[in-house]
């Protein structure tokens, strides 16, 4: 089979990789020759072997032009690339010039690939002189590489996914897989099912993931490291420490295991610390200490947190002490957040790293200097992502280039950001969107950038695989790779050594450098690829490094010889602080707000929120409460919460459900100021830090929580978003042909007729409909006889059956028994509404499910055999057992 591509219903199918989570998914795209693409999952492909999750299966929806940017401007307006990279490399060399390099910053993306990561690092760190170069993986996986530099001397993951397969329990804390990591978690589900293995999941909330378990630990907020000491501690008391291993291969031990008996001496005591019953901790300690093949998987809420180095140190520590490190079915395992932060590790995408997985030490500069002939060579730490953009704040950093992420919504504090780029002397980003928060807060430069599918180079996954990232589509307009717009910036700036012509010429010299004086030293080498030619490196198939000159291929495992890149070959056992929140509940911030992603959507929505199939199950910002809590604070499910932290605000829909505890509150990450009028979580965010990684805390910041009432509420529907009026809440998702919005609002029916208007060209027609007696008041816009807009609002909350208004939208034209039926809110077909999406990958709405299981079907093999729900990423096989659950009763 070729490595490029397969015939698929007559069509080239280009080998390629998922923009989304870490998992790293091969996928199969079929251009259509109008501009997008037929999507499959890639049977050949390690990481999935043809499955894809419900966000995968939708990227052929993502891929129109629509929302993208095509030229590059200046100050406003269109300009040439060769005008505007002037304007990039002679304002970036005058502010060098006027304040030393330090006062120019790089802030770039885990979405990146690894050849545009490493021009970007090299030109920061060898040639302009600074480390100012920070990435938002430092948001998703910092305190992942602290630990593992901590305690293995390097940023190395041990295993790989086939110790998934091969596990007799796997422990997931601070993970919700079975939504954020689907694929990978199905084969999880399937060591369950074939081979008995354990699932414990250890999760302050009750999650998809958790449904699944045959334990789950609702930890207390911090508390991970509590019970990971407490297994510690456990594991040196009933004998089932790894003598051998820990004496011949290890160092730090007794330190690590006093501190631990400080915090957790006992079950009753870590039990009582991590707010746990003492019999499901016994629990998990004999689970976890009896079975040798054990995976520990973990994720944000480890990392995200403001001792997150040390919860990562805490579960290292055990898997050391019972040396289940290195080999088949065990080791502790970092879920990564985004398709290549790796890679950008690699690269040294973070500010405290340099290239090669190599450090900011005397030997590790001089090395790289030499290597790339470095004119300036940076020789410290640079600011990490929170450090940075209060530097900006403070008018220290005066230049900014952005690439590929949008911190305006995903740091912590977003007010702050925006506010700190709107001081800044050069701002620059590159972006394959027209609009965003980032650029919408002052952008002086916007360089149009490639987009997945026009993308060419590599990307590494959560279990050190490389795979290619293939372009099927051309670049649009005068959008270009991020490489090449940052090689011509160099070049501008007088540097030598950004000649590159193609990705292959960049991954040549990155894995050159990657065995540069190396002899086993460092742990990642992929010199083995530096001699591939052009035609060898398109055809690269997955491979797993490090792959050393001379080797065909690398290693699925690390450290099965017992050797670490620590000074002694030894891993180091680090005691960690006594655990505890940054920043406590009080009277005023009463509730502990926890923060994280939606099964279907990712990041800031700007490729997901164009799918209707994605929007359809969770339609809206909510946040999710206990009941008991919701009573105390006068919230009512379905109603407006505001949520006040001292940061700022935000307003979401409540959910009260009682997989949340008492006294924390959980909402999504993903809605912006460009999709929602006030539903930005960043604005919530704390600004506290780990010390040790410089990764923000996102999951327990002290909030207050208070209702909000509107008069009215209903509907709107758009071609396109935009904002609308004032004095409203809104939050849009992607329908068939457009946008809809649920609404409520305090504002006149004027400020909503101008607000449509604004959503269709000026030559469309309006038509409305007032009842003041009963508040109603219904809208639309007209053009050529299509609804490009509509909107309906109500004193009283308006049904959900809003299909009238959908149905009026799908038309291609509307004769006059359809506007009468659209103003008087009457449905022309009389077909029920079937609801949300709970199948976002096959489209198989609520009611549609319930229709199936009525008509007999009483599991989910017969659900998915019937509808397709359920059968392919599983991520709403948790929803189906739900809905089986409450029906059965009904039936029988």
């Amino acid at each position: 089979m070729n490595t490029l591509a397969e015939t698929r219903l007559g069509r080239a199918a280009v080998r390629t990789i998922c923009p989304y989570c870490g998992v790293g998914c091969g996928v199969l795209a079929s251009p259509d020759g109008a501009g997008g693409a037929a999507i499959e999952g890639d049977e050949a492909h390690p990481s999935n072997f043809g499955r894809l999750c419900s966000k995968g299966s939708a990227l052929g929806e993502t891929l129109g032009l629509e929302t993208r940017q095509l030229y590059p401007v200046v100050r406003g307006a269109r300009a040439t690339w060769d005008a505007a990279l002037d304007h990039v490399a002679s304002n970036i060399g005058r502010i060098i010039a006027e304040h030393g390099p330090d006062a120019v910053a790089f802030y770039l993306s885990g979405q990146l690939l690894t050849e545009d990561y490493y021009v970007a690092n090299k030109l920061m760190k060898g040639f302009i002189g600074s480390a100012n170069v920070d990435t938002n993986s430092r948001l998703c996986m910092s305190s992942s590489v602290a630990g593992h530099k901590r305690a293995f001397g390097s940023d190395t993951v041990p295993g790989c996914y086939e110790d998934l397969d091969e596990a007799d329990l796997l422990v997931l804390t601070g993970s919700n897989a079975a939504w954020c990591h689907p694929v990978l978690f199905q084969r999880m589900a399937k060591a369950q099912e074939r081979r008995g293995a354990r699932l414990v999941t250890i999760d302050p909330r009750r999650t998809a993931t958790s449904e699944a378990a045959s334990l789950h630990l609702s930890v207390a907020p911090g508390r991970d490291g509590t019970l990971f000491s407490g297994l510690l501690v456990q594991l040196a008391d009933r004998g089932h420490v790894d003598e051998t291993f820990v004496n011949s291969h290890t160092e730090g031990f007794t330190e690590a295991l006093a501190r631990a008996r400080q915090i957790a001496p006992t079950i009753a005591a870590t039990a009582a610390a991590a707010r746990l019953s003492e019999r499901d901790v016994e629990e998990f300690f004999d689970l976890w200490i009896s079975t040798e093949r054990v995976v520990t998987l973990y994720s944000q809420g480890v990392n995200q947190s403001s001792q997150g180095a040390d919860k990562v140190s805490a579960i290292l520590n055990c898997h050391l002490a019972a040396g289940r490190i290195g080999r088949e079915g065990m080791g502790p395992f970092s879920l990564t957040g985004q398709p290549n932060a790796m890679g950008g590790r690699e690269v040294g995408g973070l500010a405290n790293q340099l290239a090669a997985h190599m450090g900011f030490s005397p030997a590790d500069i001089d090395r790289v200097r030499r290597f790339w002939n470095a004119p300036n060579m940076a020789v410290r730490e640079g600011l990490k992502a929170v450090d940075l953009f209060e530097a900006i704040g403070r008018g220290e950093v005066k230049a900014l280039w952005v690439i590929g992420t949008n911190p305006a919504v995903s740091l912590p504090d977003v007010n702050r950001v925006r506010a700190a780029l709107g001081k800044l002397e050069l701002f620059v980003v590159s972006e394959n969107v027209r609009s965003n928060d980032t650029l919408r807060a002052g952008a002086h430069v916007i360089l149009p950038a490639a987009a997945w599918g026009e993308k060419d180079g590599t990307v590494t996954n959560s279990e050190r695989r490389i795979s290619r990232q293939r372009p099927f589509l051309p670049l649009p307009g005068e959008a270009r790779p991020d490489w090449w717009a940052v090689a011509q910036a160099a070049r501008r700036l007088g540097f030598a050594g950004f000649e590159f012509n193609n990705v292959s010429e960049i991954f040549a010299e990155h894995a050159a450098l990657s065995g540069f004086e190396n002899d086993g030293a460092r742990d990642f080498d992929i010199s083995g690829l530096a001699d591939l030619k052009p035609r060898d490196y398109d055809s690269l198939a997955p491979a797993q490094w490090p792959v050393r000159r001379g080797e065909a291929s690398g290693r699925r495992r690390l450290f099965s010889d017992g050797l670490f890149y620590t000074a002694s070959g030894k891993a180091r056992f680090i005691p960690i602080d006594p655990p505890r929140l940054a920043e406590a509940t009080s009277d005023r911030f009463p509730f502990l707000l926890n923060t994280g992603r939606l099964r279907d959507q990712w990041h800031t929505m700007t490729r997901t929120g164009l799918s209707p199939r994605l929007g359809g199950h969770s339609a809206e910002p909510c946040l999710s409460i206990h009941p008991d809590d919701a009573a105390s604070a006068g919230l009512k499910d379905g109603h407006l919460a505001r949520v006040a932290s001292a940061e700022g605000a935000a307003i979401f829909r409540v959910q009260v459900t009682g997989t949340q505890q008492r006294g924390e509150v959980f909402a999504p990450i993903h809605w912006s100021h460009e999709t929602s009028s006030d539903s930005c979580v960043g604005a919530l965010v704390h600004r506290c830090v780990d010390p040790e990684s410089g990764q923000p805390d996102a999951k327990a910041t002290p909030v207050a929580l208070a209702p909000v009432e509107m008069r009215r509420a209903g509907f709107v529907l758009a071609r396109r978003r935009a904002a609308l009026p004032a004095q409203s809440y809104w939050a849009w998702q992607a329908i068939e042909g457009g946008f809809t919005a649920r609404v409520e609002t305090d504002a006149p029916d004027e400020e909503w007729v101008d607000a449509l208007r604004g959503l269709g060209p000026r030559e469309a027609s309006a038509l409305s409909l007032r009842d003041t007696g009963q508040g109603v008041f219904r809208s639309g816009l007209i053009f050529n006889d299509r609804l490009v807009a509509a909107s309906f609002l109500a004193a009283q909350t308006p049904p959900s059956d809003w299909t009238v208004l959908r149905e009026a939208f799908a038309d291609e034209r509307l004769d006059p028994a359809a506007r009468r039926s659209l103003l008087s809110g009457r449905r022309a077909s009389g077909m029920p509404d079937e609801g949300p999406n709970v199948c976002a990958c096959f489209g198989v709405a609520r009611g549609r499910i319930e229709a199936a299981i009525e008509a007999g079907c009483n599991d989910v093999a017969s659900i998915g055999k019937s509808l397709k729900a359920g059968s392919n990423c599983g991520s709403c096989i948790p929803e189906l057992k739900r809905m089986l659950a409450l029906r059965r009763p009904v039936m029988a």
